[in-house]
């Protein structure tokens, strides 16, 4: 029998290399213990090696996570009882418990998969560019709610701003915020992300931290958008949306 991949988990600068004979399981409590978040699973991701692979389920009941590969190019939203196999050599886990995101990183030696040479070019984030019918102002509303993640140095834990810190940040009143806020959503739902609807005609109540996660995995901001929260024409400025 081949031997199982290395694989390595980082959170807050602290790695470690998962015994691929037993389960490893992040949450409150566990193998990893994150954080002690009221909000968090005390079990709530776990991985596992079978069939010669690593496998990331999700064995928590209420929380999901976004799972990407390095660049963003591949995105998973992994919600309760789903797993997905780790097949690439670098990948982000990110998810939010009440106020708070959380970041792993996860490193593999041997992957299944691997992006190509252009991709990689690609998705340096210098032609990252912004889906149609996404405003600038819209793109400045995603700014404000992941700025504590655009600005943390690497993987760990970030504060998610309410909407009312957020609103206070771009000096707009709650009305305004809350109305761009439904139309990123809305947009971005009519794209395929998921998590930002509850159902029919009904926006989920975690949206923010959805939409940060899906803005920040997938590189729709990155730390270079940061100088838009500084341009008073564009803070200032109105647009239909």
């Amino acid at each position: 029998m081949a031997e199982a991949p290395v694989l390595q988990i980082e959170f807050a600068g602290e790695w470690c290399t998962l015994d691929p004979a037993k389960p490893f399981v992040i949450g409150r409590e566990g193998d990893l213990t994150v954080d002690d978040n009221q909000y968090l699973h005390r079990a709530f991701l776990e991985l596992r090696h079978h069939d010669g692979l690593w496998w990331l389920s999700n064995v928590g009941s209420r929380l999901s996570a976004t799972v990407s590969s390095a660049g963003g190019a591949v995105q998973s939203w992994l919600s309760p009882g789903a797993r997905l196999p780790i097949v690439f050599s670098e990948c982000s886990i990110v998810f939010t418990a009440g106020p708070t995101t959380y970041e792993l990183g996860l490193h593999c030696d041997d992957a299944s998969f691997a992006m190509s040479t252009e991709h990689r070019r690609r998705s340096s984030g210098e032609t990252t560019v912004m889906p149609v019918g996404l405003t600038q102002l819209q793109k400045l509303l995603i700014v404000a709610l992941a700025e504590p993640m655009l600005r943390r140095d690497g993987v760990g834990v970030s504060e998610l701003p309410s909407s009312g810190a957020a609103a206070e940040r771009l000096g707009w009143t709650m009305s305004r915020f809350n109305r761009k806020l439904d139309n990123v959503c809305d947009k971005l739902d009519r794209m395929g992300v998921q998590g930002l609807r509850g159902g029919v005609g009904k926006l989920a109540s975690n949206r923010r931290a959805r939409l940060v996660e899906y803005a920040v995995s997938s590189q729709l901001v990155t730390r270079a958008d940061l100088d838009l929260l500084d341009d008073p024409a564009l803070r200032d400025a109105d647009d239909q949306d």
